[in-house]
Order: C-alpha cells, then structure tokens, then sequence
C-alpha cells in the first residue's frame, strides 16, 4: 500500500500544473464574464451576470490548451462587505494556487473610460506588487466589426493606452460572443509569450504562498478522513485487475479522488475560516458597541441583543459558503467541467489494447 499512497501524493503535487491557470479580473460590470465565457468556449456566465459574491473555478480548453479559469467578485464589488470581498479575494486565491499563470484584466470597448486607469493600481492592492508583470489588458468588443479599426482606437485613446502601459503594453480585443473563436489561439500565443520573458513561471506572492500551504493542510486532513475508504477502494480494484490495468485503475482513482479533494480544499480551509472567524468577531464587536449605546436606554438587555446581532451580521459575511462546502453534492453546475462539482467517477474502464 506505501506505493499506492507514494503515486497518490505524487498525483496531488501534480495536479496543480496539469492546466494553465488564468484569473480573469473585472473593475465593474459584466466584462470578466463574457471575457470566461469566451476563454471557455461555453455560457457559463448569462448576459445579465455583472458580478458574483463567491469565487468561482470552471475548466476548458482554450486552442488546445487545457486552462482553469477562475473568476471573483468584480474589483469594484460595492454591494459586498468589506469582509466578505477579503474573504472572496483569498478564495480566489485558493483557487488559482499555487498562483496564476496570467492575471487577466477585462474592460468593455463601449463602456471604458478615464477613471479606469486606477484599476492598475487596484490589482496590485489585492494581489501584490509584481502582479501586474503577469497580467495582460483585454478588451471586449461586440458584433462583427474591424479589428484594425479596434487597434486603431487602442493606439490614439489616450486612457487606453495608458492603461495598457502599466501592463507591459500587454492587451488583446475579444468578441463578447463566446461561439467567436477565430481569436483563441493568438490570446494563447500572447499568454504563452508573456509567460517567456517571464521564465515560465506563474505568478507568486506571500498571500499565494499562505493559500497553497493551507490548501495543502486541508488536503492532508481530508485525505486522512478518506484512509479507509481509499484503502477498501484499492482492495476492490487488486481483486478485479492485475499488472497494467491495476495500475492504471489505481492512477485513475487516486487522481480522481485528489482532485475532488483539491477541489474541496481551495474552497474552504483554514486560511478561509480564519477569515470568516476575524468578520463574525468584528461584527460582534461593532454589535457589542451599538448594545452599549442601546443599553443607555434599554439596560443590559440591549447590549446582549446587540452583540448578538452585530456578531451574526458580521458572520454572514462568509458563513454561508462555509455550510455550502460541506453539501458539495448540491452545487453542481450546468456543465459538467465545473470544477466545483463532485469528482463522483471513482472507477474507469481500462484503456483498450
């Protein structure tokens, strides 16, 4: 059994690299969206989507490529706590761990204007200081218009460009039409070169460093919950098969069942429940404060009920996705590459001679 688990953490150290990982990031409004839906080649985000209040991660294929592609709450969500948008931008974190290969900023061509030349600024608060060499301006356009033309307007838009210029002079022009895909593989070319001046290596910081080692942590905890049940599982597969196709059983069940486990860990672990823990305190100290107000007038009875009353609205902040990763089987999404569905295809035929 030593080998088996030997080829289970060797899968686990390897999941993380089997696809290019993308962030996509949006200042406001639907842009990040139609700009995933275009990398994925599929709607997984409806025209009335602007904006989402969890993190979320969702696989595809981008010119042959296989990429995760990960999405939070826009940079501007201002219907979001500032505890809940904390907790959000550490999750998609987690999700993108051990770190991006390319950070990838969204704008609408119609909508743009001279105000966003701040947002630079804004992903290098969130994400680090070096955060802007792995990231590349993307502009959405929409109908069948002339790409010169849309150069053209990069070049002489002052705001644009200096936009642009904070990036490398990185940027690329994408139809907010995902079935358009005549552009993929030119986006993959700029990501691919991008990540050449760069060495290869995805983007890295201390926040990325924290997240992966607790995403770590969490899978080593879930790993030991399913000892026995892993340990029966390879016990049924030495009685059904023998040489290769054992071992090509046990690679396929042990990669299927880390990555399920990877999957829980980004979306919820220590790093995360640190978070939720320090909002719900500081809702119920915000609460505690008001109850002495209220307890002026109303006596201690006010201060107990708002103490409680702070500390439950500061929990909200975070504690629904808490409770929603233990029902992982009820988030499965339209398509069946999400990658917050449940990893429920343990065992796989073996490949034919």
């Amino acid at each position: 059994m030593d080998s088996h688990n030997h080829s289970h953490r060797r899968q686990e150290a390897q999941s993380t690299d089997m696809e290019l990982r993308i962030l996509v990031v949006g200042s406001s409004g639907p842009s990040q969206f139609s700009l995933t839906n275009s990398i994925l080649g599929r709607e997984e985000f409806s025209k009335d989507v602007t904006s989402i209040v969890q993190s979320r991660k969702n696989l595809g294929d981008l010119a042959g490529t296989r990429v995760a592609v990960v999405n939070g709450p826009n940079l501007y969500g201002k219907h979001l706590s500032r505890t809940k948008m904390k907790t959000e931008m550490k999750r998609c974190k987690c999700l993108s761990a051990p770190g991006p290969h390319a950070l990838l900023m969204a704008f609408d061509l119609e909508q743009i204007c001279p105000n966003d030349v701040k947002t630079p600024k804004l992903m290098v608060k969130r994400f680090g200081e070096d955060a802007l060499s792995h990231t590349m301006v993307l502009l959405a356009y929409e109908g069948d218009v002339d790409i010169l033309a849309l150069e053209n307007r990069v070049s002489t838009d002052w705001h644009i460009r200096a936009l642009i210029e904070q990036c490398g002079g990185r940027y690329h022009v994408f139809n907010k039409n995902w079935r358009d895909r005549s552009r993929d593989k030119e986006l993959l070319q700029k990501i691919e070169r991008m990540l050449a001046t760069l060495g290869g290596q995805h983007y890295t910081s201390r926040s990325y460093g924290q997240a992966e080692e607790s995403v770590r942590k969490e899978e080593r905890k879930l790993l030991k919950k399913r000892a026995a049940e892993t340990e029966e599982a390879w016990r049924e597969l030495e009685q059904q098969y023998r040489g290769e196709a054992l071992r090509w059983q046990m690679d396929a069940y042990n990669s299927s069942v880390g990555a399920e486990i990877r999957a829980k860990a980004e979306m919820d672990n220590g790093w995360l429940r640190t978070s939720l823990a320090v909002g719900a305190g500081l809702g119920l100290a915000a609460g505690a404060a008001m109850g002495m107000a209220m307890g002026a007038v109303a006596g201690a009875m006010g201060m107990t009920m708002g103490g409680a009353l702070g500390g439950l609205m500061g929990g909200s902040a975070g504690g629904t996705a808490q409770v929603a990763i233990e029902h992982l089987e009820d988030r499965v999404g339209p398509h069946a590459t999400n990658f917050n569905t449940v990893f429920i295809n343990r065992f796989f035929r073996p490949p034919r001679s």
